[in-house]
């Protein structure tokens, strides 16, 4: 018999990717196949969808009504919607498109496979949102994208309060996991091969406020430096309210916690920042800044920030200007204001024009774009620890160049060597040009390091090319670097 295959496609931040990497473990163990990338369509489809993004809903129902057709021509094909979108729209998204067959909320992922299977047997859809969590998702099983890099999430939901984000309604209070529950995760997945984690919550610094312990992440990121084998230590993202002196020392003092930081802005004026509930000014966070920077130098810092809140004037936009200048991040992910349904901003006065907004907006990227460009030309000449991932720059460099992350996180292309490098492996290399978005590296590297995370890569195609010579097609994924990470989690919330 052969087995039912599936396709997942995710739209939103980190969080969301980590819950698909969940909802692909969970069908699975279910006796599902991931679907060829070339294959029509697959058995059961799934949306794991974002709210927060502009358009989203429209993007949603465009993808359902390409996907009717095939439906009705196809027996037993299955359609699932679940994450931001489905907790929020609920019985909505049935009666706008009734050939979907599974509703989940964000609470209900590890209830994907029996809905599927009651659908299947009731022949009519089963929508099931919970409000509150009821057991944490990282005790799910997971499919994870990339053998050498993983996601841990420390805590779910948000506390705060911003005018402009509905997240906190659709992902719940904040609720942190036990320190040694992931701590565990993490052994077990550096057992496996993983060298680099990254860790996720909605306000990841705010950890430990569920536990009653102000300092425990700090202690968090001290105890990852404490685990052998451990490479790159991650976080996503922080909440300007909740990063103190302890977190950024136990950034400086532990070897593995990368020199990097993703701190949302939003808006350089503090006017505009209280309009958005958000819980510092500008003092506050170009303090924050100046003493990560005193700490840890070659940190490199990026940033989230919306252009046009309602009531914005262009003073408080000159005001979001200086602190670009002032702060010199290395990347900025930048955001038109649009309405939100449910968010107090979207009920304010002071709606700005689109013309108005686009125009702030275009000087602000290009303010951004030339002080990224400034900041990666001091890169130039410096040699630095890649870990490779497949891929080059341009399709018709594939076969010359690899791609991969700076301890930074700064992407870098460099020259293929001779010998063969696997993903997970580092090498070191010595940039020669800088653009805004990349650096590059034109010389073969002066060294490559084989990993344990390269061998884990290695047994992932070794498993895949047996399952496919067995006629089982996972469609496994291909590992690579794109030229901007997803969109960051957690605090700035026009991400998530």
């Amino acid at each position: 018999m052969t087995a039912k295959t599936y396709e997942l496609r995710t739209f939103g931040c980190q969080m969301n990717v980590h819950d698909s990497e969940r909802m692909a473990g969970l069908l699975e163990e279910a006796g599902y196949v991931r679907a060829p990338e070339e294959a029509e369509a697959a058995d059961v489809v799934v949306f794991n969808t974002c709210a927060v993004r502009e358009n989203a809903d429209n993007r949603l129902y465009g993808n359902l009504g390409q996907l009717a057709p095939k439906k009705a021509a196809r027996p037993g094909m299955q359609i699932a919607v679940g994450g931001c979108l489905a907790q929020k729209d609920r019985e909505t998204i049935v009666r706008r498109a009734p050939w979907v067959d599974v509703v989940f909320g964000t609470h209900n992922v590890g209830k994907l496979p029996v809905l599927l299977e009651r659908a299947r047997i009731e022949q009519e859809a089963q929508v099931e949102i919970a409000e509150s969590l009821e057991a944490f998702p990282s005790t799910l099983p997971t499919r994870r994208e990339s053998p050498y890099a993983a996601w841990v999430s420390i805590s779910v939901g948000c506390n705060n309060t911003c005018t402009f984000c509905i997240v906190p309604q659709l992902r719940g209070k904040e609720k942190d996991r036990r320190p040694g529950d992931i701590l565990a995760e993490v052994e077990a997945l550096v057992a496996e091969g993983v060298s680099e984690i990254t860790l996720l919550g909605q306000n990841v610094n705010a950890y430990g406020s569920d536990i009653g312990d102000r300092q425990a992440f700090g202690k968090l990121l001290r105890a990852c430096g404490q685990i052998e084998g451990l490479e790159r230590v991650r976080f996503t993202s922080p909440h300007p309210r909740d990063f103190t002196d302890d977190v950024i020392a136990a950034m400086a003092e532990t070897p593995n916690v990368m020199p990097q930081l993703h701190m949302p802005l939003q808006s350089g004026s503090s006017r505009v920042l209280k309009a958005m509930r958000r819980s510092y000014r500008q003092e506050r966070f170009l303090g924050i800044i100046e003493k990560v920077r005193a700490a840890i130098p070659d940190a490199a810092i990026s940033t989230d920030i919306i252009v046009g809140f309602p009531g914005e004037t262009e003073e408080d936009f000159a005001e979001t200007l200086h602190v670009v200048r002032e702060a010199r991040f290395a990347q900025a992910f930048t955001f038109q204001y649009s309405k939100r349904p449910g968010t107090p901003a979207a009920e304010m006065d002071g709606q700005l024009p689109k013309a108005v907004v686009q125009e702030r907006y275009e000087r602000l990227v290009a303010l951004q774009e030339e002080i990224s460009w400034e900041e990666n030309k001091k890169q130039v000449g410096r040699t630095l620890e890649v870990m490779v991932a497949e891929g080059g720059g341009r399709k018709d460099d594939l076969t010359r160049r690899l791609s991969g992350r700076a301890p930074d996180n700064r992407l870098v292309h460099f020259a293929r060597p001779e010998e063969p490098v696997r993903p997970g492996d580092v090498a070191s290399v010595c940039v020669s040009y800088a653009a805004p978005h990349h650096l590059l590296a034109e010389s073969a590297p002066l060294a490559v390091r084989r990993t344990r995370a390269g061998d884990a890569w290695e047994r992932q195609q070794e498993g895949a090319a047996q399952r496919e010579t067995s006629g089982v097609m996972l469609g496994l994924p291909t590992v690579g670097v794109p030229e901007q990470p997803p969109a960051p989690a957690g605090g700035g919330c026009t991400a998530c």
